[in-house]
C-alpha cells in the first residue's frame, strides 16, 4: 500500500482505503463475531449478579474486546478458529504501513483491540489526546521528539462496518491547543470544533494517527460498531501477560511474536539497568542503556525516555508500598497495567526492585 509519509508527519493522520482487502473482510467479521461472543460469555461468568450496572460490556460507553490482554485474562479467546484476528495486524496494510510511517524496520504491535457499540446510547465523548500525565509525558516533550525523530508510536482505527465516529484536528500533534480551539472546548467538550475533521470510513478503510493528535469520539450510540483498534511502537515493546495464543498462528506469524517477546525482555532489562544506574549515580551506564532503549535518537528523544523512567519509578514505588495513603486511586489504577507508549511494564516489573531500592529510586 502506498502512503504519503510527508502528509502524515505534517497532519498527524492518514485515511487509507481498503486497508482490509475486500476478499478478507467477511472472514475477519466472522472471527471477531466469535471473539465478541466469547468475551461476553467470560464477562457474564465473572459478573456479580448483585451489580445493577450489569457487566462491563453492558455498562461501558465503548465496550472493547482486548485480544492482546493474554490468555490469562481471556482464556481461550484466540484459538484455531480465529488466528486471522491476530495475523491481520502483521499485514502489509497495517504493520507494513506503520513501518513506513515511523521508519521503524521492526515496528511491533502493542495492542490488538476491537471497539464496539454500547447497549444504550451514551452520546459523544470528550475531545482529548491519547497521552496522560500519570504515566506519559508533557505534550511539549512528545512534540519535540516527533519533530526530531518522527513518531515512536502510531495508532489505528479499522472498521469492519462503516464508521464516522472519529474526528481529528490536523496538525495538532505538533502544537498545543490554539485559543480558537480552547474557547469552545472550555464551554463544551462534547461538540465539534471548527478545526476538527470527521473521518468517514467505509468498511475495511483505516485511519492511522499519531497519539498526541487532538481527537474526538463523536457518538457512542447503539449503531453496530466493530472497529479494529490498536497500535505499533518503534521499540520491540510487547507486554502481553500470556503469549500462549501464538500457538494458533501460522509459523511465520509465531516467529515474529517470539522475536518481539525476546526484544521486549531485553527492553525490560535495559529499563531496570537504567533505573539502577540512577540509584548509583552512574551517568555513563545510564546513557548506555538509554541508547539501547531508543537507538539513534537525539536529545529530545532521550529527555522523553527520562520522563518515562521517572513515571516508571513512581509506579514502582506505589506497587511496593500499598500502604501509602497519599496516592490517589486513579494513580493506583493506572499503575495496575503496563502502558503501551511508556516504559512502565506493570506491577510484576516492580518485583525486580527491593523495598529499600525503590525508596532510593524515588528520591
Amino acid at each position: 500500500m502506498r502512503v504519503n509519509r510527508d502528509q502524515f508527519l505534517e497532519e498527524g493522520y492518514l485515511v487509507l482505503r481498503n486497508v482490509i482487502p475486500p476478499e478478507k473482510l467477511d472472514a475477519l467479521r466472522t472471527s471477531y463475531d466469535i471473539l465478541v461472543n466469547r468475551q461476553r460469555t467470560i464477562l457474564a461468568q465473572e459478573h456479580d449478579a448483585n451489580n445493577p450496572r450489569g457487566t462491563a460490556w453492558e455498562s461501558s460507553p465503548q465496550p472493547r474486546l482486548n485480544i492482546s490482554a493474554g490468555a490469562e485474562d481471556n482464556p481461550g479467546l484466540i484459538n484455531h478458529e480465529t488466528p486471522n484476528a491476530v495475523e491481520f495486524w502483521l499485514h502489509e496494510n497495517t504493520r507494513g504501513v506503520s513501518i513506513k510511517l515511523m521508519d521503524a524496520p521492526d515496528a511491533a504491535v502493542t495492542e490488538m483491540m476491537l471497539m464496539c457499540n454500547p447497549v444504550r446510547d451514551h452520546g459523544p465523548s470528550n475531545w482529548h489526546r491519547d497521552i496522560h500525565p500519570i504515566d506519559s509525558a508533557p505534550l511539549e516533550g512528545y512534540i519535540r521528539d516527533i519533530k526530531e525523530n518522527a513518531p515512536s508510536y502510531v495508532q489505528w482505527n479499522i472498521p469492519l462496518y462503516d464508521d464516522d465516529v472519529l474526528w481529528v484536528v490536523p496538525g495538532s500533534h505538533l502544537r498545543p491547543n490554539t485559543e480558537e480551539e480552547n474557547r469552545p472546548l472550555l464551554e463544551n467538550l462534547h461538540l465539534p470544533i471548527p478545526s476538527g475533521v470527521q473521518t468517514h470510513l467505509n468498511a475495511g478503510d483505516g485511519v492511522v494517527y499519531i497519539t498526541p493528535t487532538l481527537h474526538w469520539g463523536s457518538n457512542y450510540s447503539t449503531k453496530l460498531r466493530r472497529t479494529i483498534h490498536g497500535g505499533f511502537a518503534r521499540w520491540n515493546r510487547i507486554y502481553y501477560s500470556d503469549l500462549s495464543f501464538i500457538q494458533h498462528l501460522a509459523p511465520w506469524a509465531l516467529e515474529i511474536f517470539e522475536r518481539w517477546a525476546d526484544g521486549s525482555a531485553k527492553m525490560q532489562n535495559h529499563t531496570e539497568a537504567a533505573l539502577l544506574a540512577v540509584i548509583e549515580r552512574d551517568r555513563t551506564t545510564f546513557h548506555r542503556h538509554i541508547k539501547q532503549l531508543y537507538p539513534d535518537v537525539g536529545k529530545h528523544g532521550r529527555r522523553l525516555l527520562t520522563v518515562f523512567l521517572c513515571k516508571a519509578a513512581y509506579h514502582i514505588r506505589c506497587a511496593k508500598h500499598p500502604e501509602l495513603e497519599d496516592v490517589p486511586t486513579v494513580f493506583r489504577n493506572r499503575g495496575m497495567r503496563p502502558q503501551s507508549t511508556s516504559l512502565y511494564w506493570g506491577p510484576q516489573f516492580a518485583n525486580r526492585f527491593s523495598v529499600g531500592t525503590d525508596a532510593l529510586l524515588f528520591q
